[in-house]
């Protein structure tokens, strides 16, 4: 069972039959579309923002269907001039400037956090065209950066977004290999002359809907 979490960019993407289903799961409920061998989390259940995301519940809802391994699909801005809106990242790495949830309430779980180097080398032949590896950096949110936050993020990261850091480390912690796909959507704050904004933002994710539903469709074609 392939697990895929996606984000706004699929809320505009047309997506396979899948039934609805409501999970319920020792961290709270959380709403899944199953197939026979792919199951879907939308991670912004409700649309609530990322800082009020349920990160346990929605990865114990994947594993809780079988997911045996999990893809997330992000939207994220580019931290370096070299990474264009419109491209596509494969992330090796992460970092957070936020606190990760954990599911070790009650005991110390130390786990080393990665993403799954397998995965994404499976997903890269499946994209010639993505950019293989990088550091995706996850900031608080729910509000954008500013200027000298972005100069800060640079000298480490290479894209930036809010949840992939976060769904990683559940991941580890479940014992589930992790990859992300990560669709440029912007500059980050600072890197050129164009204003970033909410709005801006989600015309670009509504312009890339064909390529996220091209890439999804053969991610679950082809992995699941």
């Amino acid at each position: 069972m392939l697990g895929i979490i996606g984000g706004t960019s699929l809320l505009y993407a047309k997506l396979p039959p899948l039934e609805k289903e409501r999970c319920a799961t020792p961290y709270g409920p959380a709403e899944i579309y199953r197939g026979e061998d792919v199951a879907l989390l939308l991670r912004h259940q409700g649309n609530r923002p990322p800082h009020r995301i349920n990160y346990q519940a929605s990865l114990a809802a994947l594993v809780l269907a079988g997911a045996d391994r999990i893809v997330s699909i992000g939207s994220v801005g580019s931290l370096q001039l070299t990474i264009q809106p419109g491209s596509i990242v494969l992330p090796d790495d992460y970092l957070s400037y936020t606190s990760i949830p954990t599911i070790y309430d009650n005991s110390i779980g130390h786990v080393a956090p990665s993403v799954d180097a397998d995965l994404v080398s499976e997903i890269a032949g499946l994209i010639p065209d993505a950019h293989l590896g990088g550091t995706y950096v996850q900031a608080p949110g729910p509000r954008f950066e500013t200027s000298a936050e972005i100069r800060m993020m640079q000298q480490s990261g290479d894209v930036l977004g809010m949840t992939v850091a976060s769904e990683a480390t559940l991941a580890n912690e479940f014992e589930i290999p992790f990859a992300a796909v990560c669709f440029v959507d912007n500059f980050c704050n600072g890197l050129s002359n164009d204003k970033v904004s909410y709005e801006g933002i989600l015309a670009t994710v509504k312009a890339n809907k064909t390529a996220v539903e091209l890439v999804v469709g053969t991610i679950v074609a082809e992995l699941s």
